[in-house]
């Protein structure tokens, strides 16, 4: 092969993964669990401008509204973008509360100072006092803590696709299949990077896709996302173990799946493990 011919499939690679790598960025604020976010913490905003918490009581009530409400949305964004990176690593599959402990953490020193500079702005005639710093630091990791906690308690359930009922259309994921891989039994799909890795009866192969747009396209199909990059047919489970704390997953392909401890349960009460 030319060199040249080299270099160009080598910057289409790159286009093509730094397009999904964008993509991916915005896909996560799409994601049905980052929407959810978004409205609770809209929803919190209401209630702290209502309430006057922490000393923003003696505001007009309309400056409260200007004040919280966009202050918790930029803190959820910022929320999302850790929590997103976070995930990626997988460190913390097994363990919510540590990563939800680190996304709180590592969110309050830039959230201190962003809501320090603001609430000079809304509420101090921009005096931007620096020794005033300290003061936001104890109410903003309280929030932080507090928004992490009912984020996590409101995404505990997986999510869910159920069988088509009789002559019901056809799950639209199949249509995704690659040819080889056509009329075969669906196992389980994998997230690996920005790719996804079909489990089938005929083999595996991969397609560019989200895992959450796949488990949107499998409804049709009775399975669960049992872990942040697995969903699995139920039919292919062979057989489950639980043991050192977590619950792993035998599929009819032999492929080993790990069940995140945050679905366990929920899991478990559905008769998968």
């Amino acid at each position: 092969m030319a060199q040249s011919d080299i270099r160009g499939q080598g910057a289409a690679v790159r286009q093509r993964t730094g397009a999904a790598v964008g993509a991916s960025w915005i896909a996560a604020f799409l994601d049905t669990r980052h929407l959810r976010g978004l409205g609770i913490a809209a929803l919190a905003g209401v209630f702290l401008a209502a309430a006057g918490a922490f000393q923003t009581g003696e505001a007009p009530l309309v400056t409260r509204f200007a004040y919280w409400i966009p202050v918790m949305l930029v803190g959820a964004m910022a929320g999302i973008v850790v929590s997103v990176l976070v995930d990626r690593g997988g460190w913390f599959d097994d363990r919510p509360a540590l990563q939800g402990m680190l996304i709180a953490v590592t969110l309050t020193a830039p959230l201190t100072v962003f809501i320090w500079a603001i609430s000079s702005c809304a509420f101090h005639r921009f005096d931007f006092d620096l020794a005033d710093l300290r003061f936001f630091v104890g109410p903003v990791f309280i929030v932080n803590c507090a928004m992490t906690a009912l984020n996590y308690f409101t995404q505990k359930a997986p999510t869910e696709t159920h069988a088509a009922p009789a002559g019901g259309a056809p799950p639209r994921f199949l249509e995704r299949l690659p040819v080889k891989l056509r009329g075969s039994e669906i196992f389980a799909v994998e997230a690996e990077d920005h790719y996804l890795r079909l489990h089938t009866s005929k083999g595996q192969d991969l397609i560019l896709m989200r895992l959450g747009d796949a488990v949107a396209e499998l409804e049709g199909l009775e399975g669960a996302q049992v872990h942040r990059s697995w969903w699995v047919a139920k039919a292919a489970v062979e057989h489950a173990r639980r043991g050192d704390g977590r619950a792993t997953l035998t599929l009819k392909d032999g492929a080993k799946v790990p069940v995140s401890r945050a679905y366990a349960k929920a899991l478990r009460a559905s008769g998968w493990i």
